[in-house]
């Protein structure tokens, strides 16, 4: 209840109490952690995101699409001793080799660091595939995904909906989705595949509210007023990705990384 009250308090733009919580700063100042995802942390903010949403030491937490595992970095020391991380991607199990082939690489990356991956669990998550058997039903306090929905949207809306209903279902009540993506400005037309890769942050809410999450609470804890999302070739003009190459590199390079929606959901 006093992580609700506290979302709330911050959805209504009043100042809400900074909750200090030593053993997820520990996790961030991991020495393991790559020194390239740590020079990131001033564009993602690690501490100042996973305090909105509200995580303790002793979760069940789902990671969904955790890429290269930058979260991974981070989550997988703070959950290790007595919570749970499940990370929802690539799987050794799949019908895809590549996938396959990724959950292998995946894998790779977490045995090189026992002391703080070893207790990781890999959960298959395929959207691409239909493929939601990441975590029993009614069992995790936590799902997290950040900068992925505007992957998934070129599947459709039937899958979609069944991504959605996966993460409702995974969720005890009570529970928290927590969402982080590329916001693309309301005045903007959002085509049916995301192609720049931003997404409208009400049509996110709407995609969540569909599966019956509730909006607990929004934050502009990764906001940044000097992307217009308007690049060619879209959000992977900025850095890190600067897909453009060399050209108009320093403009981006001073816009930074993207204007990101942050959102709280709860399963009542």
């Amino acid at each position: 209840m006093k992580q609700f009250i506290l979302g709330a308090v911050i959805a209504c733009g009043l100042a809400a109490p900074a909750l200090a919580d030593d053993a997820l700063k520990a996790a961030i100042a991991n020495t393991a952690r790559t020194p390239a995802n740590v020079a990131r942390d001033a564009a993602r903010h690690p501490y100042e995101t996973l305090t909105f949403f509200g995580i303790q030491p002793n979760m069940t937490v789902v990671e969904l699409a955790p890429g290269g595992g930058w979260y991974t970095e981070i989550l997988g020391p703070y959950l290790r001793k007595d919570g749970k991380l499940i990370a929802a991607g690539s799987t050794p199990g799949s019908a895809t080799e590549n996938v396959r082939k990724a959950a292998a690489r995946f894998q790779d990356r977490l045995n090189a660091v026992p002391a703080s991956y070893d207790k990781v669990v890999l959960g298959a998550f395929e959207p691409n595939n239909n493929v939601y058997s990441y975590a029993p039903k009614g069992s995790a306090d936590m799902v997290l995904t950040f900068r992925n929905i505007h992957n998934w949207i070129g599947n459709g809306d039937a899958s979609l909906k069944m991504l959605f209903a996966s993460v409702y279902d995974t969720l005890k009540p009570g529970g928290v989705f927590g969402v982080v993506e590329h916001r693309l400005p309301a005045g903007m037309k959002q085509d049916d595949k995301a192609s720049s890769g931003y997404v409208h942050e009400a049509y996110v809410i709407k995609l969540a509210e569909s599966a019956g999450f509730k909006l607990a609470a929004r934050s502009e804890i990764n906001a940044n007023p000097k992307d217009k999302a308007d690049h060619e070739n879209g959000v992977w003009a900025l850095p890190p990705t600067y897909t453009n190459k060399d050209k108009d590199r320093a403009k981006y390079q001073a816009i930074g990384e993207s204007d990101r929606m942050t959102l709280k959901f709860v399963k009542p």
